[in-house]
């Protein structure tokens, strides 16, 4: 965590810690397949807010703590919309209710921890947390009945490990997690495939070339069918010519 220590009075809230997004290629392939997927999924829901690696601050006293930047976070109930950092007092009060991160070979497992801390203490509902290095998925999710701030009356239950996580399913994203021998999977809720960029430009060109093609088809059997009532209108005609009724 970068806990920004320093307040500055004339800046409290800056909009970055000054840190790197991720710490390899593979850490930000996964940021922006799940950031950008999430966007897509929830692009007509204009309630719902995603963000990748933005400065969430809880509380506005900084003394009791800093901000957080999740890899990526979701919030429900807020609106979409340009944010330097995430300032919950500023939006109704309202905590991300899903995160994600993803594992670098810098996070140390003390900062994990404390991170994990940071959630639980600040209202997350659901948080993954994937290892790409050794193809690995951790869940928690808020149940159970042990307090989540036991130095406050704060009475919410706690976030929880999951243990049966095959075929798992997010209760707010309805979001699909599967975990090959090789990697982790994640699918929307008709099934699709969380997709890169690439692919998902692909799949629009195979689409875009899909639909050209069936344009033409059906301009073609628009001509056949065209020509073909023409040859009857012809033969209806020399029918008639003859003294016979086509008709």
């Amino acid at each position: 965590m970068n806990p920004l220590s320093h307040i500055d009075p004339d800046d409290p809230y800056p909009d970055s810690d000054g840190q790197p997004m991720a710490d390899n290629t593979e850490q930000y392939q996964w940021l922006v397949k799940i950031k950008e997927n999430l966007e897509i999924l929830f692009a007509d829901d204009p309630d719902v807010f995603v963000a990748g690696d933005l400065l969430w601050y809880p509380v506005p006293d900084r003394r009791e703590t800093g901000p957080i930047a999740p890899d990526v976070f979701v919030v429900f109930g807020r609106p979409k919309g340009r944010r330097g950092s995430y300032r919950q007092w500023e939006e109704d009060d309202i905590a991300p209710q899903v995160v994600f991160e993803i594992l670098s070979p810098s996070n140390s497992a003390k900062e994990m921890a404390d991170k994990l801390a940071f959630y639980d203490r600040y209202g997350v509902e659901e948080y993954y947390v994937y290892d790409p290095d050794r193809n690995s998925l951790g869940i928690w999710i808020r149940q159970g009945g042990e307090p989540s701030r036991p130095d406050t009356r704060d009475t919410r239950p706690a976030l929880a490990p999951q243990s049966h996580i095959h075929g798992w399913t997010s209760p707010r994203l309805q979001v699909g997690f599967t975990l090959t021998p090789e990697t982790l999977l994640l699918h929307d809720p008709n099934g699709q495939p969380f997709l890169t960029s690439v692919e998902l430009a692909q799949r629009a060109e195979k689409a875009s070339v899909r639909a050209e093609q069936e344009a033409m088809r059906a301009e073609q059997e628009a001509a056949r069918a065209d020509a073909e009532h023409t040859r009857a209108e012809r033969l209806a005609d020399r029918l008639r010519a003859l003294g016979i009724d086509p008709d």
